[in-house]
């Protein structure tokens, strides 16, 4: 087990000086700006944004020392081989499949469970422990948009999600969670999981947003983490009519005469860059997709 008792091996891992380290937590606040994005329901996300120098920092802790971590197999977010459609897999076919939402998940992992859980006084010196802990919260909580935040996040929700994944096991329920996204399915008592995950989500501090709970039978679209998993996987329809629409028109008309007419900011190669990203996408969940093959093959032949 590698430990940090001296603030020299923390110099030596993250290739930056002690000065510097404890300069940042004397004067944190500079290193970070307010950045509002849109979400798919039309409210607005606040993320914290750290500046290159820390945000360079948050990075060498995350991949030199917490990407070493166990984290639970059912947590299927910010991991080696981790997306969206490892999440969904195992929900395909599932009579019944139930999506909960831990309300304000970041806001909520605050200053002591970060230095508790995940720099434990075993590993870490209590000056070192501070000092990690300073670097990687803002205003006492997990930024969105540190790149330490989402390795922090399944590192606290280890227990948790092994507890969950063992009550569920023993009622042949399948469980996974994609960051604040916990996904159910099979045949089951929703309140009973509920009460369960109330009880040991306020161990941590962590509260179901009740008006994010979703329960999906047969005969109804079943979506996971943006996937379809009725029969297969695959992405919902309206996603690829869309795509599919926008490259009838830059077949049609171009790609240029296509952005000019939709106003797009994007250049040519950025939006050929994006356009190819959500193929990808597509192709990832239905490799066997002739449409998306042709789409692909064209955009690269399209230069």
């Amino acid at each position: 087990m590698i430990t940090y008792k001296e603030i020299s091996s923390l110099e030596n891992d993250l290739g930056v000086s002690a000065k510097a380290l404890y300069t940042l937590t004397n004067e944190i606040h500079r290193h970070y700006r307010t950045v509002m994005i849109p979400k798919d329901n039309g409210e607005l996300r606040k993320l914290s944004v750290p500046d290159p120098f820390l945000k360079s920092v948050q990075r060498k802790i995350a991949h030199n020392i917490l990407f070493f971590e166990e984290i639970s197999p059912y947590a299927t977010a910010y991991r080696p081989g981790g997306s969206t459609l490892i999440n969904a897999l195992p929900h395909v076919s599932k009579n019944t499949v139930m999506k909960l939402d831990i309300n304000k998940f970041f806001d909520h992992i605050i200053y002591p469970i970060v230095k508790e859980k995940v720099f434990p006084a075993h590993k870490y010196s209590e000056a070192n422990r501070i000092l990690l802990t300073l670097i990687c919260i803002y205003k006492d909580s997990l930024p969105q948009g540190a790149p330490t935040s989402p390795v922090i996040s399944n590192i606290v929700l280890k227990d948790f999600d092994n507890k969950v994944g063992e009550f569920c096991f023993k009622r042949n329920v399948t469980y996974t969670r994609y960051c604040d996204d916990m996904t159910f399915s099979g045949e089951f008592d929703p309140q009973q999981i509920k009460r369960f995950l109330q009880n040991e989500l306020k161990k941590l501090g962590l509260y179901l947003n009740s008006k994010k709970t979703v329960i999906l039978k047969n005969g109804q679209q079943k979506k996971v983490t943006g996937i379809v998993v009725n029969e297969k996987p695959n992405v919902c329809a309206k996603y690829k009519r869309k795509l599919r629409q926008e490259i009838y028109f830059c077949q049609k008309y171009g790609i240029k005469n296509h952005l000019d007419k939709t106003g797009s900011c994007l250049t040519e190669a950025q939006y050929k860059a994006q356009l190819l990203g959500r193929i990808n996408y597509c192709l990832s969940v239905s490799h066997k997709d002739k449409n998306m093959q042709g789409f692909k093959e064209w955009l690269i032949n399209n230069k």
